[in-house]
């Protein structure tokens, strides 16, 4: 399948209903930063600056499904307790959701904790009753559930072992979406695999495929073995194994092998990798893709996952750039965007929650100290936008002779930096009008600002944002490499 046939499936892919079954979780976040190490222990002291929550574990596939531009069913338990009421907010907050979730009074919401600082996890704290569901609300659950499944295109079961999957309720989901017709696609856990047979797929990462068979998974070949014997055991369409940066293997019950090699990115953040990946792949089997268009199709995505931090989901618009840029073989198909798409691009953003970091220079000669700086400013957020001077704007504001690299060239660098998210041009003296346009959370300066007025700054401290200055390294500036290159300078 070509680049073009990949693309004209996204853009025809629709809004397939698709019922997620498994353990509901509230992911909840709290950011801060460490200074200083606590007088009463080894430890570091997190001074905190925000929280928020996020859907988590099959919730946070729900999320990616949405964001795919499918519709959601979404089932489980939660508890009748405050962690529950706010993943009902968030959840009701969420646009094509519907749940079908029962509460239980005497099984508590899974809630985990993290604390994070300079987007590093230092802590999780997981709140969460052992032994699993009661088997009254078990019942309810399964019934729930296979009610669900009336009207939908897919079904995934989300197993994160905590009881909402167990081999009665798996056997009982996959018969009720196949006397549907509704294939049903399988994030597993465990060993003991039995409870998926007659699933159309599952998706096991490397790992849980060596755990599952007792093979050695270390190679395409032990894959393929491994994969096979899942396949014909289960009565699969497809065993499809994530290999991490090895991409990922689809392997039928017979016939050959296909492996899709995963694109090259700075791994940022796995968490919710396999989320993001199953969410693609059943959003795709719900629209007609095969197993094969739909993995390679879900091994972009868990590509773009891994360069984001915590549970994020991955938009549609954001697939179709990735391919492209795939294709063409730079990532800055994906990341340099005009006002106006980028505009667009960040109203995703904002519906889940994500915090927006803006910075703006010409970055002409890419050096340490830019990326010192650049590193700096995702650490305030969760995606840092780039307003990048035109060559019009830096012969203004530089003089004659610059910029060394054109407007193509510096955009292409940036963007194929883990820390860059968006690439955007302005062609004004100042970033002003552009900052309005996409409304930061956080606006981020050279400490040698400090003091001095900052176009945007006004502005984004009005909308309750605020203005951080970032430390320089030393010694580290475009025109110092000019000179050094020059022989003005001694090395």
């Amino acid at each position: 399948m070509s680049t073009q046939d990949l693309i004209h499936l996204i853009d025809n892919l629709g809004n397939p209903r698709v019922a997620v079954v498994g353990d509901l979780i509230l992911d909840h976040y709290v950011f801060g930063a460490v200074s200083r190490i606590s007088p009463e222990a080894p430890i570091p002291v997190l001074h905190v600056k925000r929280e928020e929550d996020r859907l988590g574990g099959a919730a946070n596939v729900a999320a990616n499904v949405l964001a795919m531009g499918g519709r959601v069913t979404l089932a489980g338990a939660l508890g009748k307790d405050e962690p529950a009421r706010r993943f009902r907010a968030l959840a009701g907050a969420s646009a094509g959701l519907q749940l079908a979730v029962h509460e239980s009074a005497s099984w508590p919401t899974i809630l985990k904790t993290r604390m994070v600082s300079q987007n590093q996890q230092m802590l999780r704290v997981d709140r969460e009753a052992s032994g699993g569901l009661p088997a009254g609300d078990l019942a309810r659950v399964a019934a729930g559930g296979a009610r669900a499944f009336k009207g939908v295109q897919a079904v995934v079961l989300s197993d994160y072992g905590k009881g909402v999957i167990t081999p009665e309720s798996a056997q009982g989901f996959i018969r009720a979406a196949r006397k549907q017709g509704v294939p049903v696609i399988v994030d597993p856990k465990g060993r003991d695999y039995s409870r998926y047979k007659g699933a159309f797929a599952v998706t096991p990462n490397r790992s849980e495929a060596e755990a599952a068979t007792g093979l050695d998974c270390s190679t395409m070949a032990g894959v393929e073995k491994a994969g096979r014997e899942l396949a014909r055991k289960l009565g699969l369409k497809a065993a499809v194994v994530t290999l991490s940066a090895d991409g990922v293997a689809v392997v039928p019950p017979r016939g050959k092998l296909q492996h899709f090699p995963a694109q090259a990115r700075g791994v940022y953040d796995v968490t919710g990798a396999g989320d993001t990946f199953i969410a693609t792949f059943a959003v795709c089997v719900a629209s007609g893709a095969d197993e094969f268009t739909a993995a390679r199709m879900a091994n972009y995505a868990g590509g773009l996952k891994v360069a984001r931090f915590g549970a994020v989901a991955i938009a549609r618009d954001e697939l179709r750039r990735a391919i492209l840029s795939a294709h063409e073989g730079y990532d800055h198909a994906g990341k340099v965007l005009d006002r106006d798409l980028l505009v667009q691009a960040l109203q995703q953003h904002r519906k889940r929650g994500e915090r927006i970091v803006f910075t703006n220079g010409c970055f002409d000669l890419l050096h340490q100290g830019h990326v010192t700086y650049l590193n700096f400013c995702r650490g305030q957020g969760d995606l840092v936008v780039v307003g990048l001077n035109s060559d019009e704007s830096v012969r203004r504001l530089k003089g004659p002779t610059r910029p060394i690299n054109d407007l193509e060239a510096r955009a292409r660098v940036l963007a194929a930096l883990a820390d860059v998210s968006y690439v955007t041009v302005f062609h004004d003296d100042t970033p002003e009008e552009l900052i309005r346009a996409v409304q930061p959370d956080v606006l981020v300066k050279g400490e040698d600002w400090s003091g001095k007025a900052v176009a945007g700054a006004a502005f984004v401290e009005g909308h309750g944002g605020k203005v951080v200055f970032a430390p320089l390294v030393e010694g580290k500036s475009t025109t110092n490499l000019i000179a050094k290159a020059s022989g003005r300078s001694k090395p």
